[in-house]
């Protein structure tokens, strides 16, 4: 007999693999391969591999890969279709040499798996013996088939975006670098699956993963990657202002295997959407402008103030962030009736407890937009993230009691402008239509009638913390009225800033107050102005102005509210978070029982960072990139950090420029080597304790 065949060598074909699987940005060793799709690996043998020769490929997955639960699977070549829906061919044998096309199932577990080959009783096993299998949304059998180029690019492709934040009239988006490709990050990804405890069965279905690692992301229950902290104090961690990208906090949680600090929302919704993108779910961040939480699923955010018309802290339980960011992925819903399939929502930001644990989602953007809120997963939730009424109280002392007055309801005034960065351009794109039909529409008002059958109505009787010590009096449950009340006067308030908002210069501020109807009306204004950080809570009350306002027929009457820089550069100072101007206003119609409320939210405008650079580069040739910042604002800032991170050219670097002056300019230069082709982007961002929300960004292209 001849000698018995022995494999002495294999080459699993990376750089050509890689192209065709749209894996080859991915900064590993190993091979990384989507399901469902051919791949080829060159077998060379110690002879010519013969007809009668045994050879099996094997591929096993978790601890005990076992055949009988499809987490070991053997490919013969020389037999049939095997059970497993993998496929094995050989392309052409010649010499010692055997070139092999291997077809993954597109149902396949997404993971990490070994590899050997085995002919006769001999076992070869590769030093680099790891393939990666991702989900696959080229592969049309796959769930989550994305069928346009162009979108998969953004998707599941690019590797940097902007996170929407601000407030619904003054939207600015974040630079953000998701990095999905960078070193260890493809390894953090199959760590948090392993973690997960899902069943390598359930690891088939995106359904499960991404609901696991809406867990996995926050630290809450599981030690995930990141801790989310809104208290305004983080000086055992990093700010969550402070980051750019999620790659320092994946690779850090990675090397210490201990949850990150510090996040919020944004920071939350960057990381999950690098986990999703990495292990090939398309996957988008999305913006919700005046986002209702905690509203106990009734559908109604309670908003108190006091006479002078400033919104107070302590009492509800519910509140309206500027903002909140969570993610869409995209995928069939096998486990739901037809129809919907497409964009899910899906939310890292430790809220709410789903099923025991903080995780929330996938919920169909179909189900929120036809108010089918019964539908797995957290769809009530959701809906009413989006879907809120806000009613406004002012709490007024009579006798030495809190007395409750509701002033008004407004239907329309939550989850606005939802946004994400638009496919393929780097601006906003509104997807609000995918979240809910018009405003007034008959498809909205069926939603919101189908969803109210399915949450529990409430009463209209305040939800404060002390509620249970107030005269209730008689306050019936009323049905939601769709619309305005007819007004007697038309009135109307319009709140403006005359001058632009530096910090350090004084807020000029100026409430519009018309009217419409003949004849003659006396208005009473109370109008104030405070700085609240993004979840909607109070962080100082800087000022305020009351008026009594005559106004004949159809006319109007600018008043204004002006706030000296020290009334608030310290609070500036003080808090760690990001901060917004908050306007309210309250005018009442003596005479009438008419009443009407007014908050508008505003930023500060900051001078901006300048990146100088060339606009192509070579690939492996340094060229130089500068920085640099002119404090234009009337106050110098203290403890200022120019951060700056550039995916495939350089690693996150910080410079510390202590204190800027008014008038003192910065510059900062660093030497880059682009390791990567194509379109890169380089991010930079200024922080100091005045502010903290200064970034820019600029692109360069890598060629050969």
């Amino acid at each position: 007999p001849g000698t018995d065949l022995e494999v002495t060598g294999i080459d699993l074909l990376k750089s050509q693999n890689s192209r065709l699987h749209h894996t080859d940005a991915y900064n590993i060793e190993s091979l990384v391969v989507r399901r469902g799709q051919a791949f080829q690996l060159q077998l060379s043998f110690n002879r010519e591999l013969k007809a009668a020769d045994k050879l099996v490929l094997c591929f096993g997955i978790g601890k005990r890969p076992m055949k009988i639960r499809w987490t070991l699977i053997s490919l013969n070549p020389r037999r049939e279709q095997d059970l497993s829906e993998w496929q094995i061919s050989i392309i052409k044998n010649s010499g010692k040499e055997c070139l092999l096309s291997v077809i993954s199932s597109p149902r396949a577990t997404v993971g990490r798996y070994t590899l050997n080959v085995k002919t006769g009783t001999n076992i070869y096993e590769p030093k680099n013996n790891a393939v990666y299998l991702l989900f696959n949304p080229w592969c049309e059998a796959d769930v989550v088939f994305l069928d346009d180029e162009a979108q998969r690019k953004e998707y599941v492709l690019n590797d940097t975006g902007y996170i929407y934040v601000g407030s619904a009239y003054n939207i600015y988006g974040r630079p953000w670098n998701f990095g999905q490709f960078e070193e260890f990050i493809l390894d953090a990804c199959m760590y948090l699956l392993d973690k997960s405890k899902l069943k390598l069965s359930n690891r088939t279905d995106p359904v499960f993963v991404s609901r696991a690692m809406s867990a996995l992301v926050n630290a809450n229950d599981d030690r995930g990657v990141l801790l989310g902290n809104w208290s305004g104090n983080y000086s055992n961690g990093t700010s969550p202002m402070d980051w750019i990208g999620s790659v320092s906090i994946l690779q850090k949680y990675y090397k210490t295997k201990k949850p990150v600090c510090y996040g919020q929302c944004w920071v939350f919704s960057g990381v999950l959407t690098t986990v999703m993108r990495c292990l090939g779910i398309p996957s988008r961040c999305v913006t919700n402008f005046s986002s209702a939480h905690d509203t106990e699923e009734n559908l109604r955010v309670d908003i108190y103030l006091n006479e002078l018309g400033e919104k107070l802290n302590s009492i509800s339980f519910d509140s309206i962030w500027n903002f909140h960011v969570w993610n869409d992925v995209w995928m069939k819903r096998m486990d739901l009736p037809a129809g919907f399939d497409g964009w899910q929502a899906i939310d890292s930001t430790p809220q709410e407890l789903s099923q025991g644990i903080f995780q929330c989602g996938p919920c169909s953007l179909k189900a929120i937009r036809d108010g089918d809120v019964y539908l797995p997963f957290d769809s009530k939730f959701l809906y009413a993230e989006v879907n809120a009424d806000k009613v406004y109280w002012v709490v007024k002392n009579v006798n030495g009691k809190d007395k409750y007055i509701r002033i008004s309801t407004e239907t329309q005034g939550i989850g606005i402008n939802i946004s994400t960065k638009a496919v393929g351009q780097n601006k906003r794109e509104d997807i609000t239509a995918q979240y809910k039909y018009p405003e007034g529409s008959r498809e909205e008002r069926k939603a919101m009638q189908k969803a109210s059958s399915f949450i529990r109505p409430s009463g209209m009787v305040p939800r404060a913390r002390f509620a249970s010590t107030l005269p209730m009096g008689h306050m019936a449950s009323e049905p939601r009225v769709l619309h305005e009340a007819v007004s007697k006067t038309g009135l109307q308030l319009e709140i403006t800033n005359t001058e632009a908002l530096y910090p350090g210069n004084p807020l000029e501020l100026a409430i519009t107050v018309k009217t419409s109807t003949p004849g003659s009306w006396t208005i009473n204004l109370a109008s104030s102005c405070q700085l609240q950080s993004y979840t909607g809570k109070v962080e100082a009350s800087l000022g305020y102005v009351k008026d009594t306002i005559k106004l004949e027929g159809k006319s109007e009457m600018q008043v204004p509210l002006k706030i000296a820089a020290d009334e608030y550069m310290k609070t500036l100072a003080l808090v760690e978070d990001e901060v917004f101007i908050l306007i309210t206003a309250i005018a009442e119609v003596q005479g009438t029982d008419e009443k009407l409320t007014k908050e508008t939210t505003m930023s500060f405008e900051y001078p901006p960072i300048t990146v100088q650079m060339p606009e192509t580069a070579k690939l492996n040739k340094d060229f130089s990139c500068a920085f640099i910042f002119k404090n234009k604002l009337n106050v110098p800032l203290d403890n200022c950090k120019l951060l700056v991170e550039g995916l495939g050219i350089f690693k996150k670097s910080v410079f510390d420029e202590g204190h800027v002056e008014p008038g003192r300019i910065i510059k900062s230069e660093i030497i880059c080597t682009p390791t990567r082709l194509g379109e890169k982007k380089i991010i930079a961002k200024l922080i100091s304790t005045q502010i903290k929300g200064i970034s820019a960004e600029k692109a360069i292209t890598i060629t050969e």
